[in-house]
């Protein structure tokens, strides 16, 4: 028989389904909120790891002022790479990488570093020239590290000095006063260390790092690199010459580190005159 009709009853069992709805909905509505919750303080936390490249080049920069001390350079290399890791196309990171990594495989003892270093500094020498192709940071020290690369390398060839003077020749195209004239001073070098047989000439060194003097007459390693090229060509009251301006040359706090490079390659240079 068929049961009469209770609306007590339907009621009840409305109202049931009604409040496990709105459990249901509470429940969702709670769940939503602390993934919401949880994305906010994961972005929260990506942004404060994520600090602005100009932060990281000021404290990298700093760092590498005090490069006398290698273990500060290798520190700005750590803030440099991380940088780069959030930021991988700034090109104010990128050249640094590479300059600092040029002066950390210039002066480190340790051979393994010295190699790491000077491949590092050219793959991040490669990616700077490709994001600014127009700018001579990117060129001039991949081209330095191609150079320091060049030195320790039972392998160097023609190719490697025609990308040292390729990369410097741009520099000079583009900017022939970067870094005081550094240029000259590197194909200077170029063509005072290659032997003849890869284009060594001392008197194209000569040249170069005269142009260089002029260029850049408080770089105090040209005048020490142009000296020792005045020596090659028994030029030696030229070399002195040299000396003695850079010798009674006040250094710029900016750059010590290279002023005391330079006068004690003086001082050998010295040793040889007499």
């Amino acid at each position: 028989m068929m049961q009469p009709y209770n609306s007590r009853a339907g009621e009840s069992d409305s109202d049931e389904m009604l409040g496990k709805a709105l459990i249901c909905i509470s429940l969702l509505l709670l769940c939503i909120g602390a993934i919401s919750c949880r994305k906010a303080e994961t972005a929260t936390a990506d942004q404060a790891a994520m600090r602005p490249a100009k932060d990281a080049i000021a404290e990298a920069d700093g760092l590498y002022a005090q490069r006398a001390d290698l273990v500060k350079v290798r520190q700005a290399l750590v803030v440099l790479r991380q940088a780069q890791a959030d930021d991988s196309t700034n090109f104010d990171l990128t050249w640094r990488l590479a300059k600092y990594n040029y002066y950390l495989g210039a002066h480190t003892p340790e051979s393994n570093e010295r190699t790491k270093a000077f491949h590092d500094g050219i793959e991040a020498g490669k990616l700077a020239v490709k994001l600014q192709n127009d700018r001579p940071e990117g060129h001039f020290w991949l081209g330095a590290n191609y150079g320091g690369n060049a030195q320790i390398s039972t392998f160097a060839g023609l190719a490697e000095v025609e990308d040292i003077k390729t990369e410097m020749e741009t520099v000079l195209k583009i900017d022939d006063k970067y870094q005081g004239g550094s240029a000259y001073m590197a194909l200077g070098q170029l063509y005072l260390q290659s032997p003849k047989i890869l284009g060594g000439d001392v008197s194209k060194a000569i040249s170069y790092l005269e142009r260089g003097v002029k260029i850049g007459p408080d770089n105090d390693l040209m005048r020490a690199k142009l000296a020792a090229a005045y020596v090659d060509a028994h030029r030696n009251e030229d070399a002195r010459k040299q000396i003695e301006t850079l010798i009674a040359t006040k250094p710029s706090p900016e750059y010590r580190p290279e002023y005391e490079e330079a006068v004690a390659e003086a001082k050998k240079i010295q040793e040889r005159i007499k």
